[in-house]
């Protein structure tokens, strides 16, 4: 039968750790002591494996387990319960990496677009995309749409609610997605320009897909989702299904599922065009390698699926876009938003610095 394997790091005396190892095997896989299974073929084929345990750090230690495939159900929701399940509850635990066997990645189609098809809807290729986020809650459709306008009148390339934008009295979803659209063609007509309004869907899956029909109709061209808050199979369903790239944000995906792994594999694997993350440096940032790893694993090739777009963000300046440009290169799109924002009167000029600063060779 064949196996996944995945990759922990335990804390643990290193006088237990083998015996910790064990457990997270077992607690992973049959969730009962061997002894008490019956069936030796359950046993034999079922139960987790520890493969290699070696220390990182002081009582940190890396441990490598193999899991059988077919535990997974080959689905999204099953394949995350295997790998961390029960041991997410566990403070001590971190889930490292997954090295994904060949039927396990064949079950799952990944971007539907991807880097190239986002750049096909907004018409920029060889340099990195720009966007910022329309904030803070409170503001009206209309006055959101304002802001939108003038956005897309500098030239950025995406314009995306912000992820606390949902369903308000203030802001009503359908009352603003056809407002922001409305300015945003406007703004578009107005410069030959190819601004993409980016919604965030929020809610019961009821609601969210009731708000990607809105999305459509309006024919806005890309959403975004946060996947920890609507769940990873209704995600991962739903970018199967809605016809348009998918921006995946970071909201309440601060478990412990090491960053590269989480967006820059899972999100992938799931469906995101692009994977939104704190960048590093910023108000609440990972480190820089851990940012390059997580892009890098969103790019690289891996199998049939398409590359991801890495969306750095949180606390971007525009003093920081050459240095951006260069850590990331150019498929990667840079995503500030409170330092366009605070311009007041002078956002349009800002947001059209921020462009011309992406776009200097």
């Amino acid at each position: 039968m064949e196996r996944l394997t995945a990759t922990y790091h335990l804390r643990s005396r290193p006088e237990d750790v083998e015996a910790r190892a064990a457990a997270l095997a077992t607690e992973q896989s049959l969730e009962l002591p061997p002894s008490a299974v019956r069936d030796p073929w359950i046993v034999r084929e079922l139960l987790g494996r520890v493969e290699h345990v070696e220390p990182v750090g002081a009582d940190l230690f890396r441990v490598r387990l193999t899991l059988a495939l077919e535990t997974t159900g080959l689905e999204a929701g099953q394949l995350l319960n295997m790998l961390f399940g029960n041991c997410a509850l566990q403070e001590d635990v971190e889930l490292h990496d997954v090295e994904f066997p060949p039927a396990l990645l064949a079950a799952f189609a990944g971007p539907a677009f991807g880097v190239a098809g986002l750049r096909e809807r907004v018409g920029a290729w060889g340099r990195p995309l720009t966007c910022t986020a329309l904030k803070p809650q409170g503001l009206s459709p209309q006055q959101l749409a304002e802001l939108a306008h003038n956005l897309a009148l500098a030239g950025l390339d995406f314009v995306k609610d912000d992820h606390g934008l949902a369903n308000q009295r203030f802001a009503p979803f359908a009352e603003r997605v056809r407002a922001v659209s409305k300015a945003v063609d406007k703004a578009n007509r107005i410069t030959g320009g190819r601004t993409c309004y980016v919604p965030n869907l929020q809610g019961s899956p009821e609601k969210v897909l009731e708000q990607a029909c809105i999305a459509r109709e309006e024919g806005v061209g890309a959403v975004m989702l946060e996947p920890m808050i609507v769940g990873l199979p209704f995600f991962h369903e739903l970018t199967r299904e809605v016809g348009m790239p998918v921006l995946a944000h970071p909201a309440f995906a601060g478990q412990r599922i090491r960053p590269a792994l989480l967006f820059g594999k899972l999100f992938r694997l799931f469906g995101a065009d692009a994977v939104i993350y704190p960048n590093y440096g910023g108000r609440f940032s990972y480190s820089r390698p851990t940012c390059l790893e997580l892009a890098a694993n969103a790019r690289r090739p891996w199998g049939h699926l398409r590359p991801a777009l890495p969306v750095p963000a949180g606390g971007m300046g525009l003093e920081r876009v050459p240095e951006m440009k260069a850590a990331y290169g150019p498929d990667t799109l840079l995503l500030i938003g409170g330092a366009l924002l605070s311009a007041g009167d002078g956002l349009l000029e800002r947001a059209r610095e921020f462009v011309e600063r992406v776009a200097k060779g």
